[in-house]
């Protein structure tokens, strides 16, 4: 798995209000806005913003229901996942699974900027939500 394994992608970080977080990150940190979007499957609004080849993803829910709104009801905001950058998701959510990790997701969704991901349960990544993320070769 090591071999599929490029990078660290972006540190997710759930937000009531987008625009007042990118006061914070944008206008404050001075990071380089690099776009948002709304997500519709994950029911979040998103903005990324550049820390070298990193990102930070800010994440507004667009519904009561959506996991963000749960995490924000129960955690407040802050870091709500890390997301590691991976060259076959299929083959790293196989190799997870193998070596006993519990997914949320058994096979790959379609994420921000239209990447293939996939959630770690928390349980098997010492109470951190980690991501595994992939994207097409006309996405880097």
């Amino acid at each position: 798995m090591k071999d599929n394994v490029t990078k660290l992608d972006h540190i997710g970080i759930a937000v009531r209000d987008i625009e007042k977080a990118m006061k914070s990150f944008r206008d404050i940190l001075g990071l380089e806005f690099g776009g948002g979007e709304t997500v519709e499957e994950q029911k979040v609004k998103t903005a990324f913003l550049r820390v070298g080849e990193t990102n930070i993803e800010l994440l507004e829910p667009t519904s009561d229901d959506s996991p963000v709104a749960s995490f924000l009801d129960k955690k407040g905001e802050g870091i709500h996942h890390i997301a590691i950058g991976v060259k076959d998701i299929e083959s790293v959510i196989a190799k997870l699974k193998e070596r006993g990790a519990v997914m949320i997701d058994e096979k790959p969704r379609t994420g921000a900027h239209g990447k293939k991901i996939a959630f770690i349960h928390p349980r098997s990544t010492s109470g951190v939500l980690t991501e595994v993320c992939e994207y097409s070769d006309s996405q880097k």
